[in-house]
């Protein structure tokens, strides 16, 4: 009979050694379970985190980018209204236009036309270099800053090519002949009245050109200053 209690307590025994290793693998193999999750999380929040700075650096560095043409854009388009008010500048020196010549068969009064009008042209040759500056800028200014904002730039360059065109018609006018009829002779004062505006600044109350350089000037600084702010 001792025996047999012997024999079933070790039978016991022995069970509840092997519930206890089966708990300790399970225990430890819950251990090693946890620790996987946790490393996997971990991983996770570093990636997170990367991806996270990674784009705060990618905006803050769009961000500087943009704020860099916003100013020189603006710093561009100030020098522009500055030479635009030189262009238009009523008078002249005699050196500005010491190197045009009379061509062949060009009389003496086409001849003065043509050099007196050619003032504004040289002096827009001489800044032509910061036009085209700005000109080129319009294609980064619509890419970093958007086309609707990009208008000032056409704007600008409308009112440099009508400038250039008064040059042109001018000269024309200047030199044309003042036998005519009096609806033809009504209409030539008419046309270059509406040149010599653009031509000239100054000229009338109402400045056509100065009007569109202020408008453009506040519409380009309103953008900037928004851009620059941000």
């Amino acid at each position: 009979m001792f025996v047999y209690h012997f024999v079933i307590k070790k039978k016991k025994l022995i069970v509840l050694e092997n519930m206890a290793i089966l708990f300790s693998i399970s225990l430890e193999g819950g251990l090693m379970g946890l620790t996987g999750i946790l490393r996997d999380i971990a991983v996770i929040i570093g990636i997170v985190i990367a991806i996270y700075n990674i784009n705060s650096w990618r905006r803050e560095h769009i961000g500087k980018r943009k704020i860099e043409l916003a100013e020189d854009t603006l710093t561009l388009f100030y020098e522009a209204v500055d030479v635009i008010h030189y262009l238009r500048c009523p008078g002249g020196f005699t050196s500005e236009t010491e190197d045009i010549k009379q061509m062949n068969g060009e009389s003496e009064v086409a001849y003065q036309a043509r050099k007196n009008a050619s003032v504004l042209l040289k002096r827009y040759n001489e800044h032509q270099e910061l036009f085209s500056r700005i000109h080129a800028m319009r294609y980064r200014f619509m890419v970093q800053i958007g086309k609707e904002e990009a208008k000032s730039f056409d704007e600008l360059r409308k009112i440099i090519i009508e400038l250039i065109t008064s040059v042109r018609r001018l000269s024309r006018l200047w030199a044309a002949p003042t036998s005519r009829t009096e609806e033809q002779w009504t209409k030539h004062q008419q046309d270059v009245e509406k040149y010599e505006s653009i031509f000239w600044e100054g000229l009338t109350e109402n400045d056509p050109i100065n009007q569109r350089v202020k408008k453009v000037l506040l519409d380009i600084e309103r953008i900037c200053h928004k851009t620059i702010r941000q």
